[in-house]
């Protein structure tokens, strides 16, 4: 993307913003729809909205979720003359029409809560607007089997002996609940302990069904945990991986879920050396930010179409990096993320991205590469040929795909970047009993788990 694209992109976005404060859902609708197609040089000033399904746009793919337009009803647009006829009708109208009345003051109220209009436009976060032009944005992504998030995801029927509990944790900084896949070999042992955080849209249920996390782990053994994204913290249920108050250690989200973490591993008596940390999306933003401000927890990370750590600070600047943008990367702050002058901040990675994702750019996973080689002390345009090797392979009956590893002095593997050709933003080899998964790609849960652990803190 270069400059002057970039300036028009983020003036497209401001004035969406603009668009959804003032209450223009509409057009705000149709100028992001236009940026997400890739012409973001339309007039500012109005859009014509156009109701075109959401696979029928250019791309096929929009951010995730399920589209919600507020529409008026056919008695919303009715003109004077043909309001004061109605009332000469008989009862039966003029009872039908109150209903609609009704209907609409409530549907009305019902979004001046959702988007908190009666407050001052001023007040408005990121975070919200960020939000708002999602839940009109979200939409079912072609190619991702099994996505339908109207549907329920039915129980796995658990081993005998295993449990998938749910609980919550509290600290400082919030509350969050989480759900626990303990499996039957659990015994009171030090197992390692994986935390899977979902993407938007999605809860721990449909990601455990989808990713099959629960299955190779009752096999391994090791424990899994489910941290769950609240609505209430996120009207699209995204970890908010886009603000600077969930981005820096001991503060927001990254908090509580190491917090979370560390409960877990406390309650549990699990190998502290072996905890990992893997997302999806906007999960997986979280997971590169979690690696970035506890590698004192984590000993490894895997990023599912994710997003580098601290690549935005705003609405603007989060969907600009959705689409690919050059925006600079938020420092390391290896003082802040790490607790010993002896341990160094980073944390090996295994990184996911399907080359058609357009609702997060593959440009995103080379990026999330170059900050965690740099945050090992490893610049990826000074690493040594011969410790970095590529692999080209096509699962039987599915997607082609790249696998790049880059290793150690010893010969260990520290990063392995999985470029799935012809994959959208969906997790690779998942089941379609889950949303925004692709079986046809190579099986990232196995793939991760594997490199997770082939690394403990001791070892590093």
């Amino acid at each position: 993307m270069n400059l002057s694209m970039n300036k028009e992109t983020l003036a497209s976005l401001k004035e969406a913003t603009r668009l959804t404060q003032s209450g223009q859902l509409q057009e705000a609708t149709a100028m992001i729809q236009r940026v997400l197609s890739g012409d973001a040089s339309h007039d500012h000033s109005g859009a014509e909205f156009h109701k075109t399904a959401p696979n029928e746009q250019a791309g096929g793919e929009t951010i995730e979720g399920s589209c919600r337009i507020v529409e008026e009803s056919a008695s919303d647009t009715r003109t004077e003359s043909g309001a004061k006829s109605d009332k000469a009708k008989n009862d039966r109208t003029r009872h039908s029409e109150t209903t609609n009345d009704e209907t609409r003051s409530h549907r009305e109220h019902s979004w001046k809560e959702r988007t908190h209009t009666a407050a001052p436009r001023q007040s408005f976060d990121a975070g919200h607007r960020f939000n708002d032009l999602q839940e009109l944005l979200r939409g079912k992504l072609s190619g991702a089997g099994g996505f339908d998030i109207g549907s329920s995801t039915p129980a796995d029927k658990l081993p005998e002996g295993a449990s998938f509990k749910s609980a919550s944790f509290t600290n400082h900084a919030g509350s969050r609940d989480y759900k626990l896949y303990v499996p039957s070999g659990y015994q009171g042992q030090a197992l390692p302990l994986i935390v899977m955080l979902h993407g938007c849209t999605q809860h721990p249920d449909d990601f455990a069904a989808g990713t099959g996390m629960n299955a190779l782990a009752e096999a391994q053994p090791c424990l899994v945990l489910y941290p769950a994204q609240p609505g209430s913290a996120n009207h699209s249920k995204c970890w908010n991986w886009f603000k600077a108050s969930d981005q820096k250690r001991e503060q927001g989200e990254p908090a509580i879920i190491a917090g979370m973490t560390r409960k877990v591993l406390k309650e549990y008596q699990l190998d502290e050396t072996r905890v990992y940390v893997a997302g999806l999306s906007a999960g997986g933003a979280m997971a590169a930010t979690l690696a970035m401000t506890y590698p004192d927890i984590y000993a490894a990370v895997g990023v599912h179409s994710g997003l580098p750590h601290g690549v935005a600070q705003d609405l603007p600047s989060a969907l600009a990096a959705m689409q690919g943008g050059s925006q600079p990367l938020a420092g390391l702050n290896r003082q802040a993320s790490a607790p010993t002058a002896s341990k160094p901040p980073g944390i090996p990675a295994i990184i996911f991205h399907g080359d058609r994702d357009t609702t997060v750019h593959l440009s995103n996973a080379e990026r999330i590469a170059a900050q965690c080689l740099d945050s090992m002390g490893a610049k990826k345009s000074s690493v040594a040929a011969a410790n970095v090797a590529s692999k080209q392979e096509r699962v039987s009956g599915g997607h082609a795909y790249t696998c790049t590893v880059h290793k150690n002095t010893q010969g260990q593997a520290q990063l392995e970047q999985w470029t799935i050709h012809g994959a959208g933003h969906a997790w690779s080899g998942g089941t379609p009993r889950g949303s925004y998964t692709d079986p046809k790609g190579p099986n990232a849960s196995q793939e991760i788990l594997r490199f997770f652990l082939s690394h403990s803190k001791s070892a590093m």
